[in-house]
C-alpha cells in the first residue's frame, strides 16, 4: 500500500490529463517510454474559421534503478506544431516570402530521485506545486482553466512564478497514507524595464506605493523603473477522503522588488492561495464533479498585460460518461480584479467569465473525437474603447470539432 501511495504521488509530478505513454524498452536495470498526443480541430470564433493545433505534444520518459531502493528518471517533453503556420511576409529585400513558426517548443524537462520512503525531489522544468490544488477542472480540450491562476500573464504556461509549468524549480514530493503533499521552490534571477510615464508613475505595481512614486514629479521621457522578481515558493496537500471524494488546498508565493529612475524602492508580493474538490474519476464511467478557488494578488495580468493588483477565482467542472463511450460536461469560470483594478487603471473593470460545454466520444481510451462550445460573459468596461475591444478580443464565444490521437 505505501509503495502504491507513494507512486501516486510520484506520478502528480508529471501529471498531465488524459496522458498515457508507451514502454519502448525495458532491462533489469532501465526502461524508456513514449507519450504525448497529435490533436487537431476546426475552430470558428473571432470572426474566423481555421484549422488549429489543439497543444498536441510528444515526450520522452527515461527510468533507471539505483541501489538501496532509489530510483533516478527524467522525462523531455516538446510542444510540436504538425499542421503548419506559414505566413506571408514582405522581406527587407523587398520580396514576398513564406514563414514559418518552430515546430517545436519546450514543456517539460527535469531529472529526479525517488524512493519508496524518502519520497521524491525533481530539478528543471515541471508542473508546479500549485497545479496538485487545481487541475481537475482542467480537462477541457479548447478552452481549459484561465482563472484558475496556472496559466499567467495573460494564458501564457505559468512559467514566470511557478504555479504552471514552472522553470528552474526544485520540488520535493511524499505520501502518508491518504495524504500526499508537496513543495517547491522555484531559484531564479529575473530582471526587466518598465517605462514611466511622464508624471514619474510606473504601471508595473499599481498601488499606494506606485501613487506615492507617481506624487515625486516629473520624470524624462526615457525614464524607466527596474523590475527585479526572482525566487518563488509554494506548496500544495492532497487528502483522498475517500476512493471518489479528493480534497486539495496550496498557495505559491514570489516578491517585485523595484527601483524607479528617481531611486525610491518599494516591494510588492505575488501571492495566490486556494483549495479544490473532486469527486469521481474523469476518465471513468459515470458522474464526474470538480471545482477550485482562489484568491491572488499581483500573480497575473489582463488581456492588455497589466498586473491585476487583487482577484478571486473560481473553476468548476461537471461530466457524466455513458458506457458507450459519450461523455457530455459543462463548465464555467470566472477570474473578477474587483474593486482594487478599477481604482488602479481608472475606473476599468476586469471580469473573466464563461462557460464551456462539449460532447466527446471516447472511441477506445487514446483516440477521442469532440465537440466544444464557448460562450462568453466577461465584462471588461473601459472609458477608453479601444482599450476595452482590445480586451475583448481574445474573450470570444467559439466553438470547435476536432480528433486527439494519444500515444
Amino acid at each position: 500500500m505505501k509503495k502504491t501511495l507513494v507512486a501516486s504521488a510520484l506520478a502528480a509530478v508529471i501529471f498531465a490529463p488524459t496522458a498515457s505513454a508507451i514502454e519502448i524498452y525495458k532491462d533489469s536495470k532501465n526502461a524508456v517510454e513514449i507519450g504525448g498526443f497529435i490533436d487537431a480541430r476546426i475552430i470558428n470564433t473571432q470572426g474566423d474559421t481555421q484549422v488549429v493545433n489543439g497543444a498536441s505534444r510528444i515526450n520522452f520518459g527515461f527510468t533507471r534503478e539505483m541501489s538501496d531502493g532509489w530510483k533516478a528518471y527524467t522525462k523531455l517533453e516538446w510542444g510540436v506544431n504538425p499542421f503548419g503556420n506559414s505566413t506571408i511576409a514582405y522581406s527587407s529585400e523587398s520580396n514576398f516570402e513564406s514563414q514559418s513558426s518552430d515546430f517545436l517548443n519546450n514543456r517539460l524537462g527535469y531529472v529526479g530521485l525517488s524512493h519508496d520512503t524518502y519520497g521524491s525531489i525533481t530539478i528543471g522544468k515541471q508542473w508546479g506545486a500549485w497545479y496538485d490544488v487545481v487541475y481537475n477542472t482542467n480537462y477541457g480540450f479548447v478552452w481549459d482553466g484561465n482563472a484558475s491562476g496556472t496559466y499567467t500573464y495573460n494564458k501564457a504556461d505559468g512559467a514566470v512564478n511557478g504555479t504552471g509549468r514552472g522553470d528552474k524549480t526544485v520540488q520535493y514530493r511524499n505520501a502518508f497514507g491518504d495524504f500526499s503533499f508537496a513543495l517547491q521552490a522555484q531559484l531564479k534571477q529575473d530582471s526587466f524595464d518598465v517605462d514611466e510615464e511622464q508624471d514619474g508613475s510606473s504601471p508595473i505595481l499599481p498601488t499606494a506605493n506606485f501613487m506615492a512614486v507617481k506624487a515625486i514629479g516629473t520624470n524624462t521621457a526615457d525614464a524607466v523603473t527596474t523590475v527585479e522578481y526572482n525566487y518563488t515558493y509554494g506548496g500544495a496537500a492532497t487528502y483522498n477522503v475517500t476512493d471518489k471524494l479528493t480534497l486539495t488546498a496550496g498557495f505559491n508565493l514570489g516578491e517585485f522588488e523595484a527601483t524607479t529612475s528617481t531611486g525610491q524602492r518599494f516591494t510588492e508580493t505575488d501571492s495566490i492561495y486556494g483549495a479544490g474538490i473532486t469527486w469521481g474519476d474523469w476518465d471513468g464511467e459515470g458522474f464526474y464533479g470538480a471545482a477550485n478557488v482562489n484568491k491572488q494578488e499581483f500573480h497575473d495580468t489582463d488581456n492588455l498585460g497589466r498586473m491585476l493588483p487583487e482577484a478571486w477565482g473560481v473553476e468548476s467542472l461537471f461530466s457524466y460518461k455513458f458506457d458507450n463511450g459519450i461523455r457530455t460536461f459543462v463548465s464555467y469560470n470566472i477570474l473578477d480584479a474587483g474593486d482594487e483594478y478599477e481604482a488602479a487603471y481608472n475606473g476599468d473593470v476586469f471580469k473573466r467569465q464563461f462557460a464551456v460545454a462539449g460532447v466527446h466520444y471516447v472511441w477506445d481510451s487514446n483516440t477521442v473525437l469532440y465537440l466544444e462550445g464557448r460562450k462568453d460573459f466577461s465584462d471588461f468596461t473601459s472609458a477608453d474603447k479601444a482599450q476595452q475591444a482590445a480586451m475583448e478580443i481574445s474573450e470570444d464565444d467559439g466553438i470547435a470539432i476536432g480528433i486527439r490521437y494519444t500515444l
